[in-house]
């Protein structure tokens, strides 16, 4: 007769999902999906990727442009109405959803199980916010190449190393894994 295993020792069948929060700078193409997802290829456990893609702050820019011309006077004008603000905002807001939602496509299609969201906070803060909410087991960086940012380390992927308690990897937008091991070999226009 066999004795039955005790309840705490049995195996439970159910791994807690592996949790890939991936900062992206713009869609995620089918290519990088397929890239993202083949880094976890062959885990034990179910991966669970999130999207998080900043919302460009289009007034923002507006007034960083144009306060460098008005730089010399003490009282410029504004540069822009604020209900003209509000539609630069919402312009922003609906590309940056635009762009989520052709990137959860691509990765769904290359067989992820993701979710995702826009976000207005800094892009490193809003990683750094996410990761903690979830408990993430590792954050991507997916984005062009910055050549002058990743020389002095102030890059996203950088700085998401220096403030996350987790393996943080930084990735080329559509560059394979081979061009990007290269010596410059996947840096276009240079």
């Amino acid at each position: 007769m066999s004795t039955p295993e005790h309840p705490a020792s049995a195996p439970t069948g159910t791994e807690p999902p592996y949790d890939v929060v991936v900062l992206v700078e713009e869609d995620v193409s089918p290519g990088d999906a397929a890239r993202l997802t083949s880094l976890h290829e062959g885990l034990d456990t179910e991966v669970r990727y999130h999207l998080l893609l900043p919302v460009d702050d289009a007034a923002a820019r507006v007034h960083s442009a144009m306060g460098s011309f008005a730089a010399g006077e003490p009282l410029a004008a504004p540069v822009a109405s604020p209900e003209e603000e509000r539609a630069l905002v919402e312009a922003e807001h609906t590309v940056a959803s635009r762009h989520l939602a052709s990137s959860l496509e691509a990765m769904r299609a290359a067989g992820a199980t993701v979710d995702g969201a826009a976000t207005d906070e800094h892009p490193v803060d809003a990683l750094r916010r996410v990761v903690a909410d979830r408990g993430a087991d590792e954050a991507i960086v997916l984005t062009s190449r910055h050549v002058v940012a990743e020389f002095l380390h102030v890059d996203w992927a950088s700085r998401a190393e220096r403030h996350l308690g987790i393996p943080v990897l930084h990735l080329v937008e559509h560059e394979s894994f081979s061009e990007q091991a290269g010596d410059a070999g996947g840096i276009s226009g240079l």
